[in-house]
């Protein structure tokens, strides 16, 4: 993880509803990201997975969110969802690593080792806690992500960044560290690096034109 150490790596999603939910797009903004300086993207489903692969050789965050009745995990829930995100072209499986119940019963630490024997690639684990931060790194994730802090029932009532659980994990794991979620400025991702993480992800803040908009035209209105 050496490449992505105290570097800058982008988010290019996009809502499934939007005009930029597309390969092609979602490519462009990977290539314009990376040729200004960011070290590595964070991209989701297969097919966008694998147009960015043609286009930038930094490291690839892969993932597939995926909403499965009976269970709140929603990020590469599955094995069988973290095979595609490989054989697109990920070099890195980000995976849903809170304590919620997955789908098909699913354990946390199998699918970690099975990443890892089967598929050969390190792991992300999105996490919302700390608790949940240290069962993902004794379970063998490579890489821990503040990612989920804010989007759980256990943490609806906070707002990201999650500054405090950045602490928490860079003071008490050891593991590689990447701030996600809420960071809407760089003085913003300069405050995470500050407290110990070892790189940034930045998505809505960089390539989050709907929502953007969405929120300049509803201060407008108001």
């Amino acid at each position: 993880m050496t490449n992505l150490q105290k570097g800058l790596i982008v988010s290019c999603q996009a809502p499934v509803d939007s005009p930029l939910h597309d390969a092609y797009v979602i490519a462009a903004m990977a290539q314009a990201a990376v040729n200004n300086g960011a070290v590595g993207v964070r991209i989701d489903t297969p097919n966008h997975i694998k147009a960015v692969r043609e286009k930038v050789q930094v490291p690839i965050i892969g993932l597939w969110k995926q909403v499965i009745t009976g269970s709140d995990v929603y990020i590469t829930p599955q094995f069988h969802h973290a095979v595609a995100v490989a054989q697109a072209g990920a070099d890195i499986i980000a995976i849903d690593a809170t304590t919620r119940n997955r789908p098909g019963d699913e354990k946390l630490i199998d699918i970690i080792n099975r990443i890892h024997q089967e598929l050969g690639k390190p792991v992300m684990a999105d996490v919302d806690t700390f608790a949940a931060a240290k069962l993902a790194v004794d379970a063998g994730a490579d890489i821990v992500g503040t990612t989920l802090f804010g989007y759980t029932a256990e943490t609806k009532t906070f707002a990201p960044p999650g500054w405090e659980l950045l602490r928490q994990i860079v003071e008490n794991l050891d593991a590689f560290i990447i701030c996600e979620g809420g960071i809407s400025s760089p003085e913003m991702s300069r405050k995470a690096l500050d407290l110990g993480a070892n790189a940034v992800v930045v998505g809505g803040a960089i390539t989050g034109i709907d929502l953007l908009v969405k929120a300049y035209n509803s201060a407008l209105e108001n």
